[in-house]
């Protein structure tokens, strides 16, 4: 992988991350395309990629610096020191505990099936095309039963629980972490934006953790022209991912997310097209 390559990895994850239309799915394509992808060792690419979102991970940790630090700050206030019953907190330590709940599914699932979602199976074409697809079906129903009236200081632990479930759907490669929790919170009835909101600060504790976790299995395949691809990469999505939010909270406040919608429907047609006439292999 030249460097070049490598910021233009960068540049599609920082894209695709926040957006709901699946940054593993755009990468691997890429990844195929470029002859990047050994069907022998997929998990490097699997650890390139967990690395690569740490820089996305830097952007929402920028982005939402002010409100994630008022949780926290709230959180081990509220909880630690004054210790207060949940239903007497105040809206910033309950999201901590939304946040927290809304994790426990990813985690669980993903490290009961890391060796899975490693796996060859998890990188195939006709699995992320399939899965650009049937999302893209799935989202347009939300926005036709949709209700598009809650705010976020109205999101309960139930509501958490159930984008949690969703955020682990987006263990299947072309599904979408941003795509499978903005769609939840749309059936659960939230404003879109407000749906990407707690999508956004709900990717923190999975992105970290995947992110390093990979990064630390991903030492003895890494060498000194890696590292350098790695950082560069990195940056690149970092900065992309930034503006990326800004322009999708923007977007949502005014817009649906049909664009969305039908760009991965066209995407998820157009990989099968490709796979079907041998141009690209699965």
């Amino acid at each position: 992988m030249s460097i070049i390559e490598a910021v233009l990895l960068g540049i599609i994850q920082g894209l695709t991350e926040f957006l709901p239309i699946s940054s593993t799915g755009h990468l691997t394509v890429a990844g195929k395309l470029m002859g990047l992808i050994s069907d022998k060792n997929p998990e490097h690419w699997t650890s390139f990629i967990a690395v690569v979102q740490l820089g996305t991970l830097l952007a929402v940790l920028i982005y939402f610096w002010n409100d994630l630090w008022d949780i926290l700050i709230n959180f081990l206030k509220e909880n630690l020191i004054e210790k207060k019953k949940f239903r007497e907190q105040g809206n910033n330590s309950k999201m901590g505990w939304y946040i927290i709940i809304g994790s426990i599914p990813v985690v669980i699932i993903g490290l009961g099936f890391k060796d899975f979602i490693e796996g060859a199976f998890t990188k195939n074409l006709y699995v992320i095309a399939t899965s650009l697809i049937a999302l893209g079906v799935i989202l347009g129903l939300a926005e036709k039963i949709g209700k598009f009236e809650k705010e976020l200081n109205e999101l309960t632990w139930k509501d958490s629980l159930i984008v949690g479930f969703a955020q682990a759907l987006a263990l299947i490669p072309g599904s979408s972490r941003s795509g499978t929790t903005i769609t939840a919170g749309l059936f659960l009835g939230f404003k879109r934006e407000t749906a990407a909101r707690y999508s956004f600060l709900l990717s923190v504790p999975a992105v970290l953790g995947s992110g390093l976790l990979e990064f630390y299995q991903s030492l003895e395949f890494i060498d000194y022209g890696g590292i350098i691809n790695l950082i560069a990469a990195t940056a690149a999505a970092g900065v992309t991912g930034y503006l990326t939010i800004e322009m999708l909270l923007r977007f949502l406040r005014k817009n649906t997310t049909f664009v969305f919608i039908f760009y991965r429907i066209i995407i998820g047609g157009l990989i099968l097209i490709l796979l079907y006439n041998n141009i690209i292999l699965p």
